[in-house]
């Protein structure tokens, strides 16, 4: 039996169908389009700076000072800060952290490290 695609497309119940399957198909062509600056994946080196700089304002200390092989707890971080330094790094990479994550990568270079992995 052979479909009559006219009267398919006259149908009122078909229309939406049709509609919906044109949105899916240009949704999928818009998901190929590249990220946002703000959402593109971020280099070890612009994850460090942000950290150093981060932690520098946070600390009211220039950033010369901090040693990126330091543990954070050295520099005197307690768990309220570090919680709020990792949610303010989960905004900026736009993906979601563990809050224990400087607790699991307790310097620098080892959250660079697992966050570029």
């Amino acid at each position: 039996m052979a479909l009559n695609y006219i009267y398919l497309l006259q149908d009122r119940d078909v229309l939406p169908l049709l509609n919906d399957m044109r949105a899916i198909s240009n949704f999928k062509n818009q998901a190929t389009l590249p990220l946002p600056d703000n959402l593109q994946p971020k280099t070890s080196e612009e994850i460090e700076e942000w950290l150093v700089n981060h932690l520098a304002r946070v600390l009211a200390i220039d950033v010369e000072e901090i040693d990126t092989n330091i543990p954070f707890e050295r520099y005197g971080l307690d768990s309220a800060t570090g919680i709020g330094l990792t949610g303010e790094l989960d905004e900026w990479l736009g993906r979601t952290l563990e809050p224990t994550l400087l607790y699991d990568y307790p310097t620098i270079n080892a959250l660079v490290k697992y966050l570029t992995e």
